[in-house]
């Protein structure tokens, strides 16, 4: 895959949750929210705050989801990734 985001723009990659809780109750795909967490996988050349492989928050509604080689992406502004984990 070849994508640069342009502007101040991110590509990143959900990260997956666990599918069972801390008491060992399976959680079903459709009862899960979608995680508000991800991986940045591509920066746009104006970006400076965040970098490949940074892991990060973001907002839940925020972003465009993108299908690039089969894989499921989303497209966000800085402005809407909260912060990096460390």
């Amino acid at each position: 895959m070849n994508f640069t985001p342009l502007g101040k723009r991110v590509l990143v990659k959900r990260v997956e949750e666990t599918n069972t809780t801390s008491s060992g109750i399976i959680i079903p795909d459709n009862a899960k929210e979608k995680p508000s967490r991800a991986t940045v996988v591509a920066v746009s050349s104006e970006v400076t705050e965040l970098k490949e492989g940074d892991e990060v928050l973001f907002g839940k509604y925020s972003g465009n989801e993108v299908t690039l080689n089969g894989e499921t992406y989303i497209v966000l502004d800085t402005d809407d990734v909260f912060g990096i984990i460390a």
